[in-house]
């Protein structure tokens, strides 16, 4: 069976891309030069942990801007690609974190060698009722029988389910943003790769505008104990993104109030998303998912809210305006 690949009118679409990377690129230089111009300001010797962590948070959207643009531009193959290269580093981080025992080593390689690449396959395939079971239903049943069979029950239940969460978060969720070029909606067709673009830009930037409102006015916070989001960032942060999601509603089907709906809800889902891992990090008794990145952590530190607001997204897409 040949993958359902769509006739895509590159000439529009990529034109459309390229003018929105150029724009973001230009909203980056923007905020490099605001940053840079507030370290200005400093008195000398004088240290801001607020103003450090917003510059290195804009440099590490530098490298997600251009990646995620070239692999837009390159179409279909360079996205899951670039995500199933995400995918298994992120899976390498998480599972790095965990409790295993000699017992899993074969559903460990069943998990990244066997599963992880069937995942992007049948998004490539556009098999959307087995991508969106598989992992969930099949691998969760056969990982748990071939670490069963070995014997080990120490700790057996931590162990699997520990597994079966890194695969959910790093390759089944994570898989539904490569899964938006197969959506077909009615006046739509060859475009889906911008709803990438929009899913990508509305949550990162929300992110990035809650952190600064929430270090500026933010006064109540949401989970002390384990992440410095306040009730205000957040708030401000998913009004910044129902803004962007609106003014970026013409590169959508969605029109301009239903992209700024669905763009705060994505927002507000990766926001709590970003406050579950955090929960995770406290528990394992670690500040970064790994140093992959100098300063800024691995990729789940940078994908954190995109994994969590990915399926989220993907699916009211689909039920709403298929």
């Amino acid at each position: 069976m040949t993958p359902n690949v769509p006739d895509i009118p590159m000439d529009s679409t990529t034109a459309d891309l390229l003018l929105l990377v150029l724009g973001v690129m230009g909203i980056m230089l923007a905020l490099t030069l605001l940053g840079e111009f507030l370290r200005s300001r400093q008195t000398a010797g004088e240290q801001s942990p607020i103003l450090d962590t917003y510059i290195t948070r804009v440099q590490s959207w530098w490298a997600i801007v251009i990646l995620v643009g070239l692999a837009l531009i390159s179409g279909q193959v360079g996205v899951i690609i670039l995500f199933l290269f995400a995918s298994f580093s992120a899976l390498r981080e998480f599972l790095t974190l965990t409790t295993k025992a000699q017992a899993d080593h074969m559903s460990l390689a069943l998990g990244f060698f066997a599963v992880l690449p069937l995942q992007y396959v049948f998004v490539w395939m556009d098999w959307a009722e087995l991508f969106t079971l598989f992992i969930p239903v099949y691998a969760f049943l056969l990982l748990p029988i071939v670490s069963a069979l070995r014997g080990d029950t120490d700790r057996f239940l931590i162990r699997i389910a520990e597994t079966q969460w890194g695969l959910m978060i790093a390759v089944y969720c994570l898989s539904h943003v490569p899964a938006l070029i197969t959506v077909e909606i009615a006046g739509y067709e060859g475009r889906t790769t911008l709803l990438i673009a929009f899913l990508v830009l509305v949550v990162q930037f929300g992110d990035l505008l809650e952190y600064f409102f929430g270090r500026r006015i933010g006064k109540t916070k949401v989970a002390p104990k384990l992440s410095p989001k306040t009730r205000e960032g957040m708030i401000c942060g998913v009004i910044s993104a129902m803004l962007i999601g609106g003014l970026l509603s013409w590169i959508t089907p969605f029109g301009v109030f239903g992209a700024m709906v669905i763009a705060g809800i994505i927002s507000l889902v990766g926001m709590l998303g970003n406050i579950v891992f955090a929960a995770i990090k406290r528990d394992r008794g670690v500040k970064d998912w790994s140093h992959l990145i100098p300063g800024q952590g691995g990729f789940v530190d940078q994908l954190d809210s995109v994994i969590f607001a990915a399926p989220v997204f993907y699916h009211l897409t689909v039920l709403v305006w298929t």
